[in-house]
């Protein structure tokens, strides 16, 4: 049996949406010769083929349209400069700006329509630079090339493409698998959050690393069934973690960078680095607010990964600077629906 009937019912009704959870779109960056071309991809046909078939999202991101924003802090503890000089590195606290949120276009999706959760966070050094990053909780992403994240929306929208797609993309079946059997939770504040993409930090002796990163999760994880979240609500996730940081504080992660062996793919974030990898924990993201999504902090944030900070770098990894792109595509679009969007009573002009 095909892999894909193996899936929960909510895992395969959103397969269409599975690449939207890294931030929206992995496709012109490696077309930018063929922009005028019908058969290259561009941003454009990207932000086309992640839009649900019933509607686009007027006035919200095309792609994780559902989240919550938050503020807080970024601790770093000094480890961080043995791999990069980075102002964000150096000890102290740097405000940070983030966002959770759900890998679906629509903005009223129940909560447990969503497998993917991801956070969107902005570190602002004192040098005045930033340091953007999207992250999920799959320990892999889909697929391995930007063609093949644009077929996999594609083959989600016709189920009779569904068979071609995945045998034509046998590196899904991580991804899938994942899907299949990880745990859910009922809190953002007990997940894992992955870079998944190939970045390069350099040192201050000009030595570069190739790294990726995760949040790893303070809270202790507590499995839950699938029908838990359904049970909840369609908006116990940020109603849960608005109450969490109310009542019991701050939340915390530590930022853990993975450093790659000679050898290890930097450009196919489909494939894990073996688990023996080298690991430094950087620092400490604390959450210390949560804010509205309407009108809140993160509502214009592009959460683009490609804006890094003197002394890191995008890799040979295609999608961030990818991702980049189709972001753009998406913030013109909401900015000029901006009429759509259904601001707060204060915030309405």
């Amino acid at each position: 049996m095909n892999q894909l009937r193996k899936l929960p019912r909510s895992a395969l009704g959103s397969l269409a949406l599975i690449a939207a959870v890294v931030g929206g779109g992995a496709a012109a960056f490696a077309y930018t010769a063929g922009w005028f071309s019908p058969h290259r991809l561009t941003s454009g046909k990207m932000v086309e083929a992640f839009t649900p078939p019933s509607e686009a999202p007027l006035g919200h991101r095309r792609n994780h349209a559902k989240g919550i924003c938050f503020t807080g802090v970024f601790e770093a503890n000094g480890n961080g400069e043995q791999l990069s000089g980075a102002r964000v590195f150096v000890p102290g606290r740097y405000p940070v700006v983030g966002r959770f949120n759900l890998g679906t276009p629509h903005s009223d999706a129940a909560d447990a329509t969503a497998r993917v959760r991801g956070l969107g966070l902005l570190i602002s050094s004192d040098d005045g630079h930033e340091w953007r990053t999207a992250m999920i909780n799959p320990p892999v992403f889909p697929v391995s090339t930007p063609q093949a994240f644009y077929d996999m929306l594609r083959a989600g929208k016709d189920p009779s493409a569904v068979k071609a797609f995945t045998d034509s993309n046998p590196e899904i079946a991580a991804f899938l698998e994942w899907a299949k059997t990880a745990p859910w939770t009922a809190s953002y504040a007990e997940e894992r959050y992955n870079s998944l993409n190939s970045f390069i930090f350099t040192d201050g002796a000009g030595e570069d690393h190739a790294v990726r990163w995760s949040l790893v999760p303070a809270a202790q994880p507590a499995p839950v069934s699938k029908a838990d979240p359904e049970k909840r609500g369609p908006n116990s996730l940020e109603q849960e973690i608005t109450e969490r940081v109310r009542t019991a504080g701050p939340q915390r992660w530590t930022m853990v960078v993975t450093v790659a062996d000679p050898g290890d793919p930097t450009a196919d974030p489909s494939k894990a680095w073996p688990s023996d990898r080298r690991t430094v924990p950087v620092g400490t993201l604390v959450v210390q607010r949560i804010e509205p999504e309407r009108d809140g902090p993160c509502r214009d944030i592009n959460f683009d990964p490609t804006v890094l900070p003197p002394g890191m770098r995008v890799s040979d990894d295609p999608f961030p600077a990818a991702r980049s792109s189709v972001y753009r595509k998406s913030y013109d679009l909401r900015t000029a629906e901006a009429k759509y969007y259904p601001h707060t009573e204060a915030a309405k002009p």
